[in-house]
């Protein structure tokens, strides 16, 4: 089988593809894409509490790599709550593992009119040791919310970034 008989499928997927209107969420036809664009006119509230502050920072390098809108076109404002549950009880009733939950309620408003266009939840679950030790369980814990923090605010990110690709979310 020759080279061109190899490839000359290949070749055919990709140009009906490429007639199809598929366009990556993230591709760029520009120096940034749309949705790009989009995401970095969202001026992030303040959350509260230190998980809220782990969020927020999060959300910000995600939405907002190059520094906080001028002008923004949207804010987002967001909740955060946690949960713990002790897990692996031994026989003396303590606890040796744990899981945190971190759910995190968001809401985009428009800033010309202070209607919400976009709301919606997300949650991650992570584990972690107990320990004798107060401040290994105590920095485990930390790390615990870090993660949650990391995965709620990738999610969330995705979540707008889908809405805003499906509304045309930049501005003309």
């Amino acid at each position: 089988m020759s080279l061109f008989s190899k490839t000359l499928p290949v070749a055919a997927v990709l140009w009906l593809l490429a007639g199809c209107g598929f366009e990556p969420l993230y591709g760029s036809r520009g120096p940034t894409s749309r949705v790009e664009s989009a995401l970095s006119e969202i001026r992030i509230e303040p959350i509260e509490d230190r998980a809220g502050q782990q969020l927020y920072n999060h959300l910000l390098d995600r939405l907002n790599p190059r520094g906080a809108p001028g002008h923004p076109r949207y804010i987002l404002a967001t909740t955060v709550t946690i949960s713990k549950a002790e897990l692996g009880i031994e026989r003396d009733e303590t606890a040796t593992r744990a899981k945190l939950s971190l759910s995190a309620s968001f809401s985009l408003r428009d800033m010309a009119n202070n209607a919400v266009v976009y709301s919606g939840s997300s949650q991650s679950t992570n584990s972690f040791n107990i320990v004798v030790s107060d401040f290994a369980t105590l920095s485990a814990e930390k790390d615990a919310i870090d993660r949650a923090a990391r995965v709620v605010s990738n999610e969330i990110k995705s979540r707008l970034a889908l809405f805003l690709n499906r509304i045309g979310g930049a501005r003309p």
